[in-house]
């Protein structure tokens, strides 16, 4: 079963990335963009066929590896 666990930085934790990109938008015109977050999305072929227990084994690989929970945030999604 494909599950996506996507990490992002928690609010109020500087994102050095999010506001370089933020900066290059708007050389390049795009004045409109406001603040930018940048993240990682990471995609796991699980060998489940429970869509819960697919779900939270992918809970327990976010807080055992995939996000620092002392900084992110995760949410995981069961595709399909």
């Amino acid at each position: 079963m494909k599950v996506r666990v996507t990490v992002m930085l928690k609010e109020g934790v500087l994102d050095p990335q999010g506001k370089a990109v933020e900066h290059a938008l708007h050389v390049l015109d795009f004045k409109n963009v406001g603040e930018v977050r940048i993240g990682r999305v990471i995609e796991l072929d699980i060998d489940e066929t429970d869509r819960e227990r697919a779900r939270a084994q992918a809970d327990a690989m976010a807080r055992a590896l995939l996000a620092n929970l002392v900084i992110e945030d995760f949410t995981t999604e069961v595709a399909g």
